[in-house]
């Protein structure tokens, strides 16, 4: 299509455009867009629509525009003319490629999802994801600082654009008033940062305004006298106790220092994302280092435990990778002290029953075959692709991160249950196995139990046992999970035949003990099978107690997906529903939350007003009189 447009030099041109996709208007959009391709090769996003839908989903530069915007609306609106806001957006060509894919895919579905997946693939391409970054990781429960050298004025408007700031905070202002600065004394600039600090403090702890949100923004040479050594506490325990923290004019060396002094004074871990080589202390000074390539450079990138392209990939890096690999962690590891406590007090076990004689139940290939081969895939696949919850859920939900920051799925509790475990498991294997072969015939010809069938019994009811109490933990199952669990027991009866195979100058006490002893024994089966069901029943009984009467987040979630039931409107989703949505004090929601307070203090106000109105007119008075 053609479009004839004015220049900048007031000169009538015709530019030729190519329409991409159009993404229509909806009564709940309330917006209409269209993407296009200029004879240029750029790629640009125009939306028109409502002006408070339209204002949510700029960028910082917007920003820069939407009071003015917000003035020409009102005195347009004041002579009764409808109003419509125009936006526009420009597309790198690798995001529209993949935004493209995606937008197609949802058009080609059938069905009643169809809608609703293309509204919010529609919101991906049309809103500012910094933004909507910043609010899921403050939902997290992660505490945002901005760190950034421009100026004071152009700190704040960052802070509004990505909705650090609120128009309703308390914004403590730290700087150095004009008779200070000038005396240039350190010792009176001191003081008159303390007293600054105090009196904030005293609000952020007063009993009327302790739950309300607060802003502290300092500027570079106040910092520089914040952080001394007889200051900093004062100060780092003003900025805990605040929302959202902005420093600006800050150097690379305040960035760094900055970072240490609050991992140092909150013991907490922290997190730094940077671009530029101004960045890369402080990149190196927290616990993780995002760097993000583009125009800056490669330093921070090169100094970096992590690199993405954009800041808005932070959002999956931290919600959904976090979340998976805590989760992942935390489930190998006490698994991991699990079975090795069930092999291990088996051994010390029989040590008991035979009166520390010094037989050896296993043989010695049993022992390196254990940890080797029988059970290090399964822990593997356990570590690597468990998920609890699909990556669209740990976004839907991202109170579920505050799971690993709460640590409660691998605290001294679950370390200390996930041992007692392991000991009950090992006392049932043990005892059962004793004392079901020791007082009866093995075979039809009257032949009892040895060492080796007592070993071989035993060995084989804990490689059934701890491969089976993973998959008990596992959540998502895949076809590796499934071959490396069941296929590390059927790998045990194959190492038994083939080393039972081996002459008895190899293979010792086990020579054919599959094949001619415990294989055609009934009982060996019998028993292997009643010790398994056993030795798992309490794990069993405790995860159905805990879903069924104390369930967790993930677990209401799980039900959902997997159990296939209706749980919109039952009373524990409702819960999970609203703990997810974290109160929070900064990000767009935060904004949306306060705003719809604001309108009903409004409202209620009206109304009342309204009421009084009628309650001392003249007209009442005269009825009531009469």
């Amino acid at each position: 299509m053609f479009v004839k447009e004015i220049d900048p030099s007031a000169s009538e041109v015709e530019r030729e455009y190519k329409l991409l996709n159009l993404l229509e208007f909806s009564s709940s959009r309330k917006r209409m867009s269209v993407i296009v391709r200029d004879e240029f090769g750029q790629i640009f996003l125009f939306c028109k629509g409502a002006d408070n839908i339209l204002f949510d989903r700029l960028g910082d530069g917007g920003r820069t525009y939407q009071h003015a915007t917000t003035m020409y609306l009102a005195n347009y609106a004041e002579d009764g003319l409808r109003t419509m806001v125009f936006a526009y957006k420009k597309i790198e060509d690798s995001e529209y490629e993949e935004w493209s894919s995606s937008f197609s895919k949802a058009k080609a579905i059938i069905g009643p999802e169809r809608e609703e997946l293309l509204e919010n693939i529609s919101e991906n391409i049309e809103k500012d994801l910094v933004a909507e970054c910043i609010d899921k990781l403050a939902q997290a429960g992660l505490r945002i600082w901005l760190l950034i050298g421009d100026k004071k004025e152009t700190a704040v408007n960052i802070g509004f654009a990505c909705s650090l700031l609120r128009h309703d905070m308390h914004m403590f202002h730290l700087s150095l008033s004009r008779d200070v600065e000038s005396k240039n004394q350190l010792k009176a600039m001191k003081d008159d940062i303390l007293n600054q600090i105090k009196a904030s403090y005293q609000v952020t702890t007063n009993e009327n305004t302790k739950d309300d949100p607060f802003a502290l923004v300092v500027d570079g040479k106040t910092l520089e006298i914040a952080l001394t050594n007889d200051i900093k506490d004062d100060f780092l325990q003003l900025a805990v106790n605040c929302a959202s923290v902005i420093c600006c004019r800050v150097s690379p060396k305040q960035k760094a220092l900055i970072t240490r002094l609050v991992k140092k004074y909150t013991g907490k871990m922290t997190l730094a994302i940077g671009d530029g080589a101004n960045d890369v202390g402080m990149i190196q000074e927290a616990d993780i280092g995002i760097g993000i390539s583009g125009m800056e450079g490669m330093q921070a990138v090169m100094a970096s435990d992590f690199s993405m392209p954009q800041f808005r990939f932070l959002e999956r890096l931290l919600i959904v990778h976090g979340h998976w690999c805590y989760k992942r962690i935390s489930k190998m590891i006490l698994y991991f002290v699990y079975k090795n406590i069930v092999f291990g007090l088996t051994l010390f076990y029989y040590e008991l029953y035979s009166r520390f004689s010094g037989d050896v139940l296993y043989d010695g290939w049993y022992m390196v075959m254990f940890n080797l081969f029988l059970t290090s895939l399964p822990v593997i696949s356990l570590g690597v692709l468990e998920q609890d919850v699909s990556s669209d859920i740990c976004l839907q939900f991202p109170a579920l991160y505050q799971q690993g920051q709460k640590g409660i799925f691998f605290s001294w509790k679950r370390i200390i249950g996930w041992m007692g475990n392991g000991i009950l498991t090992s006392l049932v294997i043990s005892i059962l196995n004793v004392y079901i072969l020791s007082p009866s015939t093995f075979r039809k010809g009257g032949q009892v139990v040895d060492i080796a069938h007592l070993g071989v019994t035993t060995y084989t009811t804990i490689v059934w046992t701890v491969n089976c109490q993973i998959a008990l933990i596992i959540t998502h199952f895949t076809w590796i999970q499934h071959i490396f669990i069941w296929g590390s027991i059927f790998s045990w009866y194959i190492f038994l035949l083939f080393y039972g195979a081996l002459p008895p100058v190899y293979s010792n006490r086990e020579y054919k003990l599959l094949v001619e002893a415990v294989g055609p024994a009934p009982m060996y089966w019998i028993v292997v099978l009643l010790v398994v069901v056993i030795s798992l029943l309490p794990y069993f009984i405790y995860m159905v107690i805990q879903r069924s009467f104390y369930p967790m987040d993930d677990h209401v979630i799980q039900e959902m997906k997997y159990g296939r039931k209706v749980v919109v409107d039952d009373e524990t989703w409702l819960r999970e529903k609203q703990s997810s949505r974290k109160a929070t004090h900064i990000g767009f929601s935060a904004r949306v939350d306060a705003k719809i307070l604001y309108l009903k203090d409004q409202l209620h106000k009206k109304r009342m007003f309204i009421i009084k109105s009628i309650t001392n007119s003249p007209i009442r008075r005269s009825i009531t009189t009469r």
